[in-house]
C-alpha cells in the first residue's frame, strides 16, 4: 500500500480503493507531467518582466491533464471522498513540486480554506457566486486578514473596520502579506475586520466577501520571500470606504474569529503535508549529490559526517510525518477541534524539520545551494516562511503550553519528594 517513502500506511489506516488508486495516479502525474514541466515554468517566469504575476500556460495545461485524470479538488472532502489521512500522502506528493502540483490539483492556498469556509458558513448564493468558479479552477482568491500596524498572530488585534450602512457594509483598512493578490486571476477577497469593536473580545470581527474589483480596493505592491517574487504575489491591500451588500457577510456578524479557526485548522495541516514533500525532495537532492560529487578521493558518501546529515535528516522527516498523519487521523475522528492541539504541534514540528533537512542539502550542495541553480533556496524561503504565517511558532507554543498546564496529571506526585531528597543529603 502505498504512503510516503516507507510505502505503509500506518496500522490504524486501512486506506481505500480509491486512496491507494489516487495515489498511484498521483505519482505518474508527478513523475510524467509535473517534474517535466518545471523547467517551462521556471522560464516563463525568468523571461516576465518585473512586477508580472500572470501563470505560465504550462500550469493550466497541467491543470488540465490532472483533471482528466480525477486529481482535481482532493483536499475538500465532501468533494474528493478522501478522509484527511487519505489525502496526506497525495498531498505530501504535490509538495515535490509546490508552484506547480497544487494549483494543478486545485488544492492550492489561500483558494483550499476560503473553499472550506465558503463550505461550512457560506450562503447558497456566495457559494453559487464564489465556491464554484473557484472549485471549478476558474478564478483565485485571497484571505486578507494579516495587517502591518498589529500583530496580527493575535485576530483580536485587527483594526480594519467593518462598518454597516443600510443595506451595505463599509470597509476601511490596510492590509498586508495578502498572498494571492497579485495575480490577474484573484477576483474574491474574504476580509477579517471589526464590525463592534464594544462587544465581547472575540465577538468584535467579522468577515465579508468584497470583489477585487470593488470601487476604494487598491491592491498595491507584492513583497518577496527572501528577494524572490512568487507568482501569485503577497501584496498590500488597502481599503478606502470600500462598499459591499450585507449580504457578502459571511457567516455571522461578529463571528469572524470562530470562522478563522475553522478555515485556518484545516490549511495548516494541508501546508504541513506539502511541506513534508519538500524535505522529501531535499533529501533526494542531498542523497544523490553525495553519490555523485567527488573531494578528497572520493564520492561525498564515503565521509562519515555527510552520512550523519542524511541519516538524521531521514529521522526527522519520518518524525514530522509520524505527527502529521497522527493529526489528520484526529481531525477524521474527532474533527478539528479534537485535533487542534496535534495540528498546532505539527505546524511546529514539522516546518521546523524540513527547513533543518532543505538547509543540511544546501551545505551540501555548497554555493550551488544557494543559488537558483537549484530549488534548494526557493525551497528553504518558502518553509522558513512557514514557521510565522498561518500563527508562528510562538503562538502555537503558547496554546500548547496552556493546554499541558491545563491538563489533569497521570499520577500526583508525592508531596514529600523534595524532603525526602534533602533528607537524603542529611539536610534536617
Amino acid at each position: 500500500m502505498p504512503f510516503g517513502p516507507s510505502g505503509m500506511y500506518p496500522a490504524y489506516a486501512a486506506p481505500s480503493e480509491k486512496a491507494v488508486r489516487l495515489y498511484e495516479e498521483m505519482l505518474a502525474f508527478m513523475r510524467e507531467e509535473v517534474f517535466p514541466a518545471e523547467r517551462a515554468y521556471e522560464q516563463y517566469r525568468h523571461d516576465a518582466p518585473a512586477g508580472d504575476h500572470t501563470l505560465p500556460p504550462v500550469v493550466e495545461e497541467l491543470k488540465a491533464k490532472a483533471r482528466a485524470r480525477g486529481l482535481w479538488n482532493l483536499f475538500l472532502p465532501h468533494e474528493s471522498g478522501l478522509t484527511q489521512l487519505e489525502y496526506a500522502p497525495i498531498a505530501e506528493l504535490s509538495g515535490w513540486s509546490g508552484e506547480l502540483a497544487p494549483e494543478a490539483l486545485n488544492c492550492q492556498a489561500p483558494d483550499t480554506g476560503n473553499m472550506e469556509l465558503l463550505h461550512l458558513v457560506g450562503t447558497e448564493d456566495q457559494k453559487r457566486q464564489w465556491m464554484e468558479p473557484l472549485l471549478a479552477g476558474e478564478i483565485r482568491s485571497a484571505f486578507a486578514m494579516t495587517e502591518p500596524l498589529v500583530a496580527s498572530s493575535d485576530a483580536t488585534n485587527i483594526e480594519t473596520r467593518i462598518q454597516r450602512d443600510g443595506d451595505e457594509y463599509v470597509v476601511d483598512g490596510r492590509k498586508w502579506w495578502i498572498s494571492g493578490a497579485a495575480d490577474p486571476r484573484c477576483k474574491v477577497l474574504i476580509v477579517m475586520g471589526k464590525t463592534d469593536p464594544d462587544a465581547a473580545t472575540h465577538r468584535q470581527q467579522s468577515m465579508l466577501i468584497v470583489p477585487v474589483d470593488t470601487p476604494g480596493v487598491e491592491i498595491r505592491r507584492s513583497m518577496p520571500v527572501f528577494g524572490r517574487q512568487d507568482q501569485h504575489g503577497h501584496n498590500e491591500v488597502v481599503f478606502t470606504g470600500a462598499r459591499v451588500p450585507v449580504g457578502n457577510l459571511l457567516g455571522d456578524e461578529g463571528g469572524g474569529f470562530a470562522a478563522a479557526q475553522l478555515r485556518l485548522g484545516p490549511g495548516r495541516i494541508h501546508h504541513v503535508m506539502r511541506a513534508l514533500g519538500a524535505g522529501e525532495r531535499a533529501l533526494a537532492m542531498m542523497v544523490q549529490r553525495a553519490q555523485q560529487r567527488r573531494a578528497f578521493g572520493g564520492p561525498l558518501a564515503d565521509q562519515s559526517a555527510v552520512r550523519e546529515r542524511i541519516a538524521e535528516s531521514r529521522v526527522e522527516l519520518e518524525q514530522a510525518r509520524a505527527l502529521c498523519h497522527h493529526a489528520a487521523h484526529v481531525i477524521d475522528t474527532e474533527g478539528n477541534k479534537g485535533a487542534r492541539h496535534l495540528i498546532a504541534a505539527a505546524k511546529i514540528a514539522v516546518p521546523r524539520a524540513v527547513c533543518s533537512v532543505i538547509d543540511r542539502a544546501i551545505q551540501l550542495h555548497g554555493a550551488a545551494g544557494i543559488s537558483d541553480a537549484t530549488p534548494l533556496s526557493a525551497l528553504y524561503g518558502w518553509h522558513r516562511a512557514m514557521r510565522i504565517f498561518d500563527g508562528p511558532d510562538e503562538a502555537h507554543l503558547t496554546t500548547l503550553a496552556r493546554a499541558e498546564l491545563g491538563r489533569e496529571p497521570l499520577f500526583e506526585l508525592p508531596e514529600t519528594i523534595f524532603s525526602q531528597f534533602r533528607d537524603l543529603d542529611g539536610d534536617h
